[in-house]
C-alpha cells in the first residue's frame, strides 16, 4: 500500500485549486484584456474548460519563437 506524505497531499491541492480558479478567471476575461495577454477567445475557452488536474497546455511553437523589441 503506497505511503502519502501530508505536505505533498496538501501541496498538490494547492496547485489543483489555483490551477482551477486560474482558469475560471480566465473564462471571464473580456476581448481586451485577452488581446493584453496573448490570447483568442479560443484559445482562452479550450484552456479554460480543461480540468483541473491536467497541467497547462503548452504550444510547442511557443516554446521555440522568442520576442523580439
Amino acid at each position: 500500500m503506497p505511503r502519502f506524505n501530508l505536505t505533498q497531499l496538501r501541496y498538490q491541492l494547492s496547485r489543483y485549486q489555483q490551477r482551477r480558479r486560474s482558469r475560471r478567471q480566465l473564462l471571464t476575461l473580456n476581448d481586451h484584456l485577452l488581446k493584453d495577454i496573448g490570447l483568442t477567445r479560443e484559445q482562452a475557452c479550450q484552456e479554460g474548460k480543461q480540468t483541473f488536474w491536467k497541467p497547462k497546455h503548452q504550444d510547442k511553437r511557443a516554446l521555440t519563437t522568442q520576442r523580439r523589441d
